[in-house]
């Protein structure tokens, strides 16, 4: 039998999606980079952020055919950030501690943010990153583009915020 007083006072509606309610996507161009320590760079472009668990397998004795699958190490992806040359030298100086062996590891967060481009929606923190890679703009004389250089970036862990 029913609870009267339940009925009278129905559990409240959980934040999010609701039938009927249309809950618009956010826009992949709405992103910042907040790098500890590193305070220029206008960002165009960030991709690899990934992570994987490998599966472990393994086979009981006296299971038979089964298979089993046991979570394994974390493999996290490389980070590459593309952004136009600029006569700073903060992300250069940061690549070339790495390439002089002695890293400088700093904490990476990549923002997004809501529609109006401001408002931060939730983070990604890449932890311990250090540059592992640097790749030069392309240059054409006959072009009219802008000088895109990129750095790679790999890191320790990531945690999800916001």
């Amino acid at each position: 039998m029913a609870d009267p007083k339940q009925a009278e006072n129905p559990p409240p509606q959980q934040p999010g999606a609701q039938p009927g309610t249309l809950v618009d996507p956010l826009r992949a161009y709405n992103f910042k980079l907040d790098i500890n320590g590193v305070n220029e760079g206008h960002f165009t472009e960030c991709h690899g952020l990934e992570v994987q668990v490998n599966a472990l397998r393994y086979r009981e004795g006296g299971a038979g055919a089964v298979v089993r699958r046991l979570a394994g190490p974390v493999a996290y992806g490389d980070v590459t950030l593309r952004y136009g040359l600029t006569t700073s030298r903060e992300l250069w100086n940061w690549f070339m501690e790495s390439v002089n062996g002695t890293p400088s590891r700093k904490n990476v967060s990549i923002l997004m943010t809501g529609p109006d481009g401001l408002t931060e929606v939730f983070r990604w923190n890449l932890v311990d990153a250090w540059p592992s890679g640097w790749k030069g703009a392309a240059l054409d004389a006959l072009g009219q583009m802008v000088a895109i250089e990129s750095v790679t970036l790999v890191f320790e862990s990531i945690n999800r915020g916001g």
